[in-house]
């Protein structure tokens, strides 16, 4: 924390995916760094440390300073425990600031292991609410990094009820980088597509693509508009007071697979502008934060166009232009004449010969004409551009084209030399007191930013000055020469008595030893308690009632998305539904409907997957319902529903026992669904290190890839910003995005106008489930989405016979596959 002038500005948390990011975050004014190990982080493509790297990155890091945060923020799966165990003690040893995690298994561990090593909540466990920041208290967080969705007034609300509820906890937020247009921790679309998870840190970037729109069957005529899912990157800039004002204690800077000139260039922006905001507050200046330089700087370092993404509410107008999925830097103009190599512009922003440009035809998805400028001469208002010989392709390059300044090596150059040579840029603060009289000797006590103290004295006695006495002047100038280390003289206090003298010699010996003592203080790693004798295995007191298992029945549950669906479920044998409906207000009719029946059937009502402030009406309204449970899908739901039977759904990603055994014990969850990230081997090791009457598996679904905020109906059906004024065309039509390959994806919006892209084709485990059953499975779940009821009977019908023995897993999907156009896959299980 950087207290200047009684405010209290919010730590700035750069990102660093190697050693020279590091040193850039660092030379910058960054207060902390996150940064990655060779596993179990969200950013695996990143180079990443090593845990090799850790007593020399944290000694490092703390000799300047600052913090490091490390990112273990990814599902661990049951056979990882035990080398996740080993990690997390490495890490304590080593002095880590703090851990930024996603799995909750993992939070009970380090607790176990620690019981003071700081545990900070990723983004990635979508904590939107006061209920999530509770629920991540009671887990031993200490500081909640909220999802990306909320804006200020929700970040100010959550932090006005967990005050009011005695759980404060500080607040991380996102304030720069890359837009995710998924909730982190609810995006399974490189998990379905390719088998390769978001929440294991392998995304494949499917929201950066171009896709079709489809209305009714019919293409929608976009125009250029093909980038529906990919958000502008966030820009915080410009709102900056108010984050400030709403008291989150970190702002973080995506960003750990950009360079180091990206995490250099933006840190320094916001350190500025972050103390600009503290020696402005007294006078009540209240200036832009996002003035031209600012922004210049900010979309040379990496752009897909700037915004402040949902600080300032849902505006899905603005938050996807659709134009392009990629990198472009700062607009410049646009092409007026084309005449061999040289191209005329009509120009909105400067150029200079150097620069690297990219001309922009309207279609990102094909190969674009670009390189350095040679030469650039003033026509008017307009500037002619000279390229290298065969730089561009002159017959590619169309009148109209927008051109995009993608380089300025003059800024990359002045950006670099801020982190590179050996002697520190980025100086903190030293604050000096000095005393001593005649006959005595002198003391000097230097206290660093950070608290740490210092103590040194003369080895020569003061001595009367007849002539030149040391005057506070000439202490500042000899205790102030701190070039080549990382301080500079803050303040200094002289309380020396009369007019003494001391040799020059002596007192540069005083300030080089003062230095050199600090340097040690500040070099130490944190020293955190550790139990090295805990194991994971202690967490887990399972009592297995081996008979219950056995004796209880293999049984299929179905979740059904219309009334329809519910009414072909309810002439089967099936004993449990699950009713997931946009419209809320049919789920009385849906529980009529099946106490009216002759049968016993348990019906679940599945509330919306996201809670924030204000939805609590939603819940209520599904709880007058008097449904037979819930399917509870986050934190708000676990609180709000507790005196109701619920089971656990898919989204609160349970990977391994330590998850599955903390939700079902703490909340009392008749069944827990297992994440959709594990395969057929994680899955039975799930089962065989849990206890199997627990647990639910889905096997057939058409897999929720995007689960977003951004409204698709709302931002290409409709003028509208959001909700209030949209005209609601999710209620009119229906709606597909088509992929590069054909295949067209169902978006279907939920009561809190989020939407979720579902893939076209229905996956299927079919073939496992036997094996599944073998281990003590006994809870199959099979979700539909646009089947008919006719598909809805037959679905269930192949499945039963599956179980019974009667067909082959192969058998379902190849058959479902033929007679129904399910597009039936065989699914994300396999052992990918």
């Amino acid at each position: 924390m950087n207290n200047i002038k009684n405010i209290t500005l919010p730590e700035l948390l750069a990102p660093a995916g190697n050693w020279e990011c590091a040193k850039a975050a660092v030379e910058n004014g960054a207060d902390a760094i996150y940064f990655g190990l060779e596993k179990f982080n969200a950013r695996m493509r990143s180079h990443n440390f090593t845990i090799s790297d850790l007593p020399e990155l944290i000694e490092f890091l703390h000799s300047r300073g600052v913090k490091g945060y490390v990112t273990l923020n990814t599902l661990i799966f049951s056979s990882e425990l035990q080398e996740v165990e080993q990690y997390l003690k490495t890490m304590i040893t080593a002095g880590v600031d703090a851990v930024i995690v996603q799995d909750v298994g993992i939070c009970r561990l380090i607790r176990h292991l620690s019981c003071d090593f700081p545990i900070h909540a990723s983004t990635q466990m979508t904590i939107t609410s006061a209920a999530g920041v509770n629920f991540a208290k009671s887990l031993g967080c200490q500081l909640v990094v909220l999802a990306r969705e909320c804006s200020i007034r929700e970040i100010n609300k959550i932090q006005q009820q967990i005050l009011d509820k005695n759980i404060p906890l500080p607040l991380e937020i996102f304030v720069h980088g890359a837009l995710c247009v998924a909730y982190s921790g609810q995006c399974l679309t490189s998990e379905a597509l390719g088998g390769r998870s978001a929440n294991r840190g392998e995304c494949a970037q499917a929201c950066r693509m171009p896709y079709d729109l489809i209305a009714d069957e019919k293409i929608v005529d976009l125009g250029n508009r093909k980038y529906l899912l990919s958000p502008q990157d966030l820009s915080g800039i410009e709102v900056l007071p108010d984050l400030v004002k709403c008291g989150v204690t970190s702002l973080k800077i995506e960003g750990r697979l950009k360079t180091p000139e990206y995490v250099a260039n933006v840190t320094q922006v916001y350190r500025q502008a972050l103390n600009k905001i503290a020696s402005e507050a007294s006078t009540g200046d209240k200036r832009r934060l996002d003035d031209g330089h600012n922004k210049y700087r900010l979309e040379m370092a990496f752009s897909r166009g700037l915004y402040t993404g949902w600080f300032r509410g849902i505006n899905n107008q603005e938050l996807v232009h659709g134009n392009f999925g990629k990198k472009r830097g700062v607009y410049v103009g646009e092409v007026t004449r084309i005449k061999n190599e040289q191209i005329t512009l009509k120009i909105v922003a400067p150029i200079k010969a150097g620069d690297g440009v990219v001309f922009d035809c309207a279609h990102p998805e094909l190969p674009e004409e670009g390189g350095r400028v040679y030469t650039v001469t003033q026509k008017g208002k307009e500037v002619v551009l000279t390229f290298g010989r065969d730089a561009i392709n002159p017959s590619k390059i169309h009148i109209g084209d927008k051109i995009w300044k993608t380089s300025d090596p003059e800024l990359d150059k002045a950006i670099r030399q801020t982190y590179t040579g050996e002697n520190p840029h980025f100086t903190k603060p030293i604050h000096l007191e000095l005393f001593g009289e005649t006959g005595e000797k002198l003391i000097a006590i230097v206290g660093d930013e950070i608290g740490n103290i210092v103590k040194v004295e003369s080895e020569m006695l003061l001595v009367e000055a007849h002539t030149k006495p040391l005057t506070t002047e000439k202490l500042q100038e000899q205790f102030g020469r701190l070039g080549n280390t990382p301080f500079h003289l803050g303040t200094l206090e002289n309380k020396i008595m009369g007019n003494v003298i001391l040799p020059v010699s002596e007192l540069n010996r005083m300030r080089r030893e003062l230095v050199t003592r600090l340097q040690v203080l500040r070099s130490k790693p944190q020293v955190w308690q550790i139990n090295h004798d805990h194991q994971w295995q202690d967490l887990l007191k399972i009592v297995r009632d081996d008979k219950s298992v056995t004796d209880a029945g293999v049984s299929l549950i179905i979740l059904v998305r219309s009334m329809k669906q519910l009414m072909a479920v309810l002439d089967t044998n099936i004993e449990t539904v699950y009713c997931e409906f946009e419209d809320p207000r049919k789920y009385q009719t849906a529980v009529k409907l099946c106490r009216d029946t002759q049968k016993s059937v348990n019906l679940y009502i599945a509330p919306p997957r996201i809670t924030k402030p204000g939805e609590n009406w939603i819940l209520k309204q599904l709880k007058e319902c008097q449904a037979d449970g819930y399917l509870v899908r986050n934190y708000d739901h676990l609180e709000y529903f507790a005196d109701a039977q619920c089971v656990g759904d898919f989204s609160l990603n349970i990977a391994n026992p330590l998850s599955a055994d903390y939700f079902q014990k703490q909340f009392n969850l008749k069944r827990l669904t297992a994440s959709y990230d594990l395969n057929i081997n994680q899955l039975i090791d799930l089962i065989t290190t849990y206890t199997p009457q627990f647990l639910e598996v889905t096997i057939h679904q058409h897999i929720p890839m995007f689960h977003i905020e951004h409204c698709v109906f709302c931002a290409f059906l409709s003028q509208g910003t959001d909700y209030t004024n949209c005209g609601r065309p999710c209620e009119k039509q229906e709606l597909k995005i088509r992929d590069r390959v054909g295949s067209e994806h169902i978006v279907k919006a939920d009561t809190g106008c989020r939407n979720t892209i579902y893939n076209s084709a229905a996956q299927t485990g079919a073939e496992y489930v036997h094996k599944l059953i073998s281990v003590g499975l006994k809870n199959f779940r099979i979700e539909f989405l646009h089947e008919t009821p006719q598909q809805v009977t037959q679905t269930i019908n192949y499945y039963q016979q599956l179980i019974q023995g009667e067909i082959t897993g192969s058998q379902v999907w190849k058959t479902l596959k033929l007679q129904n156009q399910l597009g039936v896959t065989r699914g994300a299980l396999t052992d990918h």
